[in-house]
């Protein structure tokens, strides 16, 4: 199996951060440029990318407490897949988020590692 793991600091605090995370419905807005369409349906999202990839996720859990969402892609993509994203507060008013994605198979990498970089770069540019 294979984990693809970000860790970023963001200047700005937990709450503000885990605010515009905690929201499935609103990936649209925290990962623009890379996401251009995000539609919820009870726990499942489904998400279309800026490379007209279409990909249906089930959000798992979002755990107020330890401001952290857990979800995983549906479908035949990937024989396992899930991730999480959490804040953890920080000092001097700043928060660190931590992505893991792991899944199977390891092949899948390819696709998911750039998706993270380019999701963390968006994360950073529109989460203020």
């Amino acid at each position: 199996m294979t984990s693809v793991v970000r860790e970023l600091t963001l200047n700005l605090d937990a709450a503000r951060a885990w605010d515009a995370l905690r929201d499935p419905g609103n990936v649209g807005n925290v990962f623009a440029g890379v996401l251009v369409d995000a539609v919820i349906d009870g726990d499942l999202r489904t998400v279309t990318f800026a490379n007209a990839s279409v990909v249906q996720e089930r959000v798992i859990a979002i755990d107020e407490s330890r401001m952290r969402i857990a979800y995983t892609v549906c479908g035949d993509r990937f024989e396992h897949h899930h991730a999480s994203i959490q804040v953890f507060p920080d000092t001097a008013g700043r928060c660190r988020v931590v992505w893991i994605s792991d899944f199977l198979p390891d092949a899948r990498r390819e696709v998911v590692e750039p998706l993270m970089d380019a999701g963390c770069a968006a994360l950073v540019r529109n989460v203020r």
